[in-house]
């Protein structure tokens, strides 16, 4: 994930802040959607129900494969449950060193799980380009770190190391899937004043030569920083093309929009990308003589990330910013200073000194009151996320997880076969292509096929061999539903079936 603004070349022109994105391996298409999709475009109605016939079994093959799994990663989180997880662990009269092992089963079969579902840890560099700018959440968030465990994660890290991992990582870890897009349209008033001032302020400082002393300074610090975290991705040129597997997004902000009478007068729009889908994962410290080992699973949906702070876990209140102490303490020294020249002037005008102590007090409210009505914003803001956004928690998000593993497996092994069927023989890059090709005819979506995992769950099922120079081609519609064979899904339909008409 990178982030450039164009508009140098022509200044008179709106700035743009483009994010370039990398494609998800998430398949976005509804399951029933792909399957009558491709099932029309088979000729044969009797190729076309053989086709139905397989995709049920495939759909109930993968399903039983990770039953298993599925049911361990259950029965060890029912131990860690915030809500009930302490009291079924005094039942087990478990050894400290027994939990100890019980937690990294747990956080090595969640952390597989994610990964199949195509969950990504988020990094720094991706939350850093986040949350640089503003979108409807404008108050600084931070976390209270003293009220989160550092031992579970950090231990869970030194035994499967990862690379790229956040500074937060011993703490909480976040994981990202999907990309959307989020539009909000209002007048936001109290937001281009803002804009206006902080404008005003930056000209100033340019004016006064300030402002080449704080680049000069922030230059050193984050050549510093480079240098202790080399990223060669953050050194590409973004002007040049993008590969097949980046896309551009556009985020439209307030900070950057064109000064016109009709903009600051009327409506506008803005624009944020935003995670499709977030899981928040931490644990909470423990308390003096009383060890925590509840593990808290949080699921969110259409977080924008400019706002992504509202799903940071024990957030401290927020108060008023750096800033804005500046600006009260600018603002106190420069009345001060007119109120001082004006008592040692010749003549001291009360309607002088009245419009300048009007100007300090008044700018200082209008401070205040901007940050009590971000605040309320804020308030609003998590309000909504909790439910709006807010998916599932605990043993729902797990419950989540485990349908979107089969969902997407099943997508893939589907589209996969679909095209070895309808174009024959293929490279595994010709497979690829051809696959993200009919996605992006078909159903209008852009992704990144999984095709190594398709295949090999082809290969598992013994529906597609290789030939001598490695090549993928698959068997008939029918040789491929005697191989799977029925299914108990199936049975057990046709004994219900038989009870119903008996």
């Amino acid at each position: 994930m990178e982030r450039k603004a164009e508009g140098k070349k022509n200044e008179k022109k709106k700035k743009k802040e483009i994010i370039r994105l990398e494609k998800e391996s998430v398949i976005p298409i509804l399951k029933p959607k792909i399957i009558m999709t491709l099932a029309n475009l088979i000729e044969l109605g009797s190729d076309r129900n053989e086709f139905l016939k397989l995709c049920k079994r495939i759909d109930y093959t993968i399903r039983a494969w990770y039953l298993l799994q599925f049911e361990d990663l259950m029965q060890l989180y029912s131990l860690f449950d915030p809500v009930h997880g302490a009291k079924k662990l005094e039942q087990q009269h478990l050894s400290p060193e027994e939990i100890d092992v019980l937690e990294q089963n747990f956080l090595t079969y969640l952390f597989q799980i994610m990964e199949k579902s195509n969950f990504k840890v988020a990094t720094d560099e991706e939350i850093d380009i986040a949350v640089t700018g503003q979108y409807l959440l404008n108050l600084p968030i931070t976390v209270d770190e003293s009220k989160l465990d550092k031992k579970l994660l950090s231990k869970y890290f030194s035994q499967h190391p990862h690379e790229n991992l956040p500074e937060f990582a011993d703490k909480y870890i976040i994981f990202r899937r999907g990309i959307g897009i989020d539009r909000t349209t209002n007048y936001f008033f109290p937001e281009k004043v803002d804009m206006l001032i902080a404008r005003l302020w930056a000209k100033i400082l340019r004016v006064t030569g300030i402002a080449i002393l704080l680049s000069k300074f922030l230059k050193g610090h984050k050549r510093q920083k480079k240098d202790q975290n080399e990223d060669p991705k953050k050194n590409d040129d973004l002007d040049a093309e993008p590969d097949q597997e980046e896309f551009f997004v556009e985020r439209i902000r307030i900070q950057n929009m064109e000064l016109s009478l009709p903009s600051l007068l009327g409506k506008i729009t803005i624009q944020e990308p935003t995670f499709d889908r977030i899981i928040v994962l931490y644990r909470r410290a423990s308390q003096k003589g009383k060890p925590e080992t509840g593990i808290f699973l949080k699921h969110f949906k259409n977080i924008p990330m400019a706002d992504m702070e509202i799903v940071l876990p024990e957030k401290k209140s927020p108060g008023l910013t750096p800033v804005d102490w500046v600006k009260f303490l600018i603002s106190a020294v420069v009345g001060l200073s007119a109120l001082a020249g004006t008592l040692k002037g010749p003549s001291n005008d009360l309607w002088v000194i009245f419009a300048i102590l009007s100007g300090v007090v008044g700018y200082c409210a209008k401070t205040y009151f901007t940050f009590q009505a971000n605040l309320s914003a804020y308030q609003n803001l998590i309000t909504q996320s909790m439910y709006d956004k807010q998916l599932d928690s605990g043993k729902g998000t797990l419950l989540h997880l485990c349908d979107d593993v089969i969902q997407q497996e099943v997508k893939e092994v589907i589209i996969a076969f679909f095209i070895l069927m309808e174009q024959g023989k293929a490279t595994r890059q010709d497979l690829d292509y051809r696959s993200e090709e009919l996605i992006k005819e078909e159903f209008g979506e852009n992704c990144n096929f999984d095709v190594d995992d398709a295949v090999q769950k082809l290969e598992k099922l013994g529906i597609v061999s290789r030939d001598t120079i490695g090549r993928y081609y698959c068997v008939g519609l029918k040789r491929a539903n005697e191989i799977i064979g029925t299914t108990t899904e199936e049975l057990v339909m046709k004994v219900g079936q038989g009870a119903n008409a008996a």
